[in-house]
């Protein structure tokens, strides 16, 4: 027989639904190849366990599956919000993005105009996933956006997660050197370097 301790509260019935509500409409948003479950690396656990507004940053080399490692962290982090003893807020909002849409979004000539109220949007998410950072090139102008989206998260202490072929300190052609010395302090106890044989050519094989 359970106890009434056992049922949630009212409250409790809502965080319960709500986190139903946004994982579900977040696995909706994951590409299908991305889709499938996997054991993530002990360090990564533990940074979603304690992230305490540090960021994530995942390299190795090509193919060895950080976009999926990405993923599901991202998915992993949102869960973790709705854990009991977490201060409710609100459905947290994530933000995710492949470097090379980003940087034709936040260029001045983009389609719709509306980079400036990208930026914001990137700004304040409670969290942001931009894959493969140093796939993209960056105009100077692109680079001062992505000055103004790293400072910002940077000082209000709000996560980035970065999937990358080169360590933080390397991206500088990329993103500027501002940006790059960010990325290093931000990410600088959460590196994690992923290793193994590209699984795309295995596939293929």
């Amino acid at each position: 027989m359970h106890s009434s301790s056992d049922n949630p509260s009212p409250a409790q019935g809502v965080i319960i639904e709500r986190r139903a509500v946004a994982l579900r409409k977040f696995d909706d948003r994951i590409p299908v190849i991305y889709r499938k479950h996997i054991d993530l690396p002990e360090t990564v656990a533990d940074w979603i366990a304690g992230w305490t507004g540090s960021s994530l940053f995942l390299t190795g080399p090509i193919g060895v599956g950080k976009t999926l490692t990405a993923w599901r962290t991202c998915r992993r982090w949102l869960e973790a919000q709705y854990a009991p003893g977490e201060p409710w807020q609100g459905t947290p909002l994530i933000q995710t993005w492949r470097s090379t849409a980003l940087f034709d979004a936040l260029r001045p000539d983009a389609a719709d105009g509306q980079g400036r109220v990208l930026l914001k949007e990137l700004q304040r998410c409670e969290l942001l996933f931009i894959d493969d950072l140093a796939a993209a090139r960056a105009s100077t102008w692109t680079q001062e956006r992505l000055f103004e989206l790293f400072d910002e998260r940077y000082i209000n202490r709000r996560p980035v997660i970065i999937t990358c072929d080169v360590l933080p300190n390397e991206l500088a052609e990329v993103t500027g050197p501002r940006v790059a010395s960010r990325l290093a302090e931000m990410c600088r106890n959460s590196v994690v370097l992923l290793e193994g044989n590209d699984f795309r050519k295995g596939a293929a094989a």
